[in-house]
């Protein structure tokens, strides 16, 4: 049962460009992994920039850069 957790900076997409790129993830999710639909959920957070150290990159990104499936091309 997978969980995918987004963050991004503010991306102002509206309801349905939102639901497709949700529909998008749990498409490849669920095609990669061989996971139904209805076993995953997915979280969508936007972060203001000024936040982005301190609420993501610092507790989340930067202590886990050795189990990150993508490591960021950027540190802070």
């Amino acid at each position: 049962m997978p969980h995918i957790s987004v963050k991004c900076y503010p991306k102002n997409l509206t309801k349905e460009q939102l639901d497709a790129y949700v529909a998008d993830i749990v498409r490849v999710t669920g095609d990669r992994l061989g996971t139904p639909a209805d076993a995953i959920s997915v979280s969508y957070a936007e972060i203001p920039a000024e936040d982005w150290k301190d609420k993501v990159y610092d507790p989340e990104i930067k202590p886990n850069l050795g189990r990150l499936a993508k490591k960021p091309g950027y540190e802070m």
